[in-house]
């Protein structure tokens, strides 16, 4: 009888063969298309049977056996070094396999009764080849993540979703299915999800070699999405601008890299010659809510709506960034971008697409300059503030000086986040606090007051 060993030894003999057969440069693309496809699926037939062995190199190396561990006895300090270091692959890799393994493998019950796999729609999907085992481990993480929220029954009907969906999705497109699978098992996470992602959010500069200076950035939906708006508006224009032109001669040469590196470096170079209060609109960021949305968002509504959050806040999607964000976020974001509501029916069409928010006036924003000084809450300079509709303009609050205050992003965000009230008596703005920080909830001084020294 011929072992699994014996058969996969014959198979690689086979495949060495065919490569040293291979002639890639003389293929047609017909046969160089077909010859990448039989590939693939040679590949994930071995991801998948490797990803059965490394889930039992794995259980039989488990910590509590001790000296008599598997990895330990081949002379390795974990199964995950093992696997990496016997298949040639990376740690992470690695650890995708013992993954994947675990969830498609076949159980027992303690009886010694067969048991279907603990992710059986993954498993049949990786055991008839459609599913490659880097979208399998993808699956699998999402759905141990969720099931606590959102329960077995709920999960189990979206991995057969997604098991189906991303055979043969690109990255980019498995990336977003995964998002919305996130979304839709748990709406009342994506607060959460935001707040965690807000707090994570960096940009780091740096010099190679080359005397390059290199930036890296790791931004949440709310900070991305106007840069995301600018860079991506200099890119169209450029884009279009070069359809246009007839003569190859005068058509711009740049890159998309090239141009968003230009756009980005345009920005900054107005911002420092600027003389202006920067709290005018600089970007357009398309922003999709149905109409349910719409109305439990703005407060003229009430009752369940599907997509929202744990504060029971509207889920609203924004042209160009993937995850989902709170409505509160996108009121945030109305105060120094122009932000177009896209209004649409539950099947996904357009109702209307709204008009540009009311902004308050630069004359307006220089008497708020004079009034505050900067942020009213902390003493940030005018430069680093927008304009806050105290009582939101979305539910009826008027533009005007009454109703403005200066506050810069993270004072924003504290205000929103915490409860804070404001109110304005004149030339005098105060600071309510919630209750929770203060129960008596005494009235603060704004920052220009708390450092005034009186005549």
């Amino acid at each position: 009888m011929t072992t699994t060993a014996q058969l996969l030894d014959q198979a690689e003999r086979l495949v060495r063969d065919a490569r040293a057969s291979l002639d890639a440069p003389g293929l047609a693309p017909a046969e160089l298309t077909g010859l990448l496809q039989v590939l693939g699926r040679v590949r994930r037939e071995v991801d998948a049977a490797t990803a059965v062995v490394a889930s039992e190199v794995s259980r039989q190396s488990r910590r509590e056996l001790g000296r008599d561990a598997l990895a330990r006895r081949q002379g390795f300090r974990s199964p995950v070094a093992m696997i990496a270091t016997v298949t040639g692959s990376s740690a992470g890799d690695a650890v995708r396999l013992v993954q994947v393994g675990d969830a498609i493998a076949p159980r027992a019950s303690l009886a010694g009764e067969a048991m279907p796999a603990r992710h059986p729609h993954v498993a049949e999907a990786v055991s008839a080849g459609r599913l490659g085992t880097s979208a399998a481990a993808a699956i699998v993480s999402l759905l141990d993540r969720m099931t606590p929220r959102a329960g077995q029954e709920r999960c189990l009907q979206m991995e057969r979703v997604l098991a189906e969906r991303l055979s043969g999705a690109t990255p980019d497109e498995a990336r977003r299915l995964l998002i919305e699978a996130e979304a839709a098992l748990d709406p009342g996470g994506a607060e959460t999800r935001h707040d965690v992602a807000r707090a994570a959010r960096e940009l780091r500069t740096s010099q190679d070699a080359e005397g390059m200076t290199v930036l890296r950035a790791r931004l949440d939906a709310e900070t991305a999405a106007p840069i995301l708006a600018v860079l991506d508006a200099e890119v169209t224009r450029v884009i279009r601008s070069n359809e246009r032109e007839e003569d190859e001669a005068r058509k711009d040469p740049r890159t998309v890299p090239q141009i968003q590196a230009d756009a980005l470096a345009a920005l900054a170079a107005h911002a420092l010659g600027c003389d202006r209060v920067p709290t005018g609109a600089t970007t357009t960021v398309v922003v999709r809510m149905d109409l349910p949305s719409l109305l439990a968002a703005t407060g003229r509504a009430g009752g369940e709506v599907v997509g929202r959050s744990a504060r029971g806040e509207a889920l609203i999607r924004i042209d160009g960034v993937d995850q989902p964000v709170p409505a509160s976020a996108i009121r945030r974001m109305a105060s120094d971008a122009e932000v177009i509501p896209m209004l649409l029916a539950r099947d996904g069409q357009v109702l209307d697409l709204g008009r540009r928010e009311r902004l308050f006036t630069k004359s307006q924003k220089l008497a708020l300059a004079e009034r505050d000084g900067g942020c009213a809450f902390c003493g940030a300079p005018p430069g680093h503030t927008v304009v806050h509709h105290i009582r939101w303009w979305s539910r009826g609050g008027p533009t005007n000086l009454d109703n403005g205050v200066l506050l810069c992003t993270a004072c924003h965000h504290r205000i929103h986040d915490d409860g804070w009230e404001i109110e304005v008596h004149g030339q005098h703005v105060r600071f309510i606090p919630p209750p929770w920080l203060d129960p008596a909830r005494v009235p603060r001084a704004a920052a220009r007051e708390r450092v005034r020294v009186a005549a």
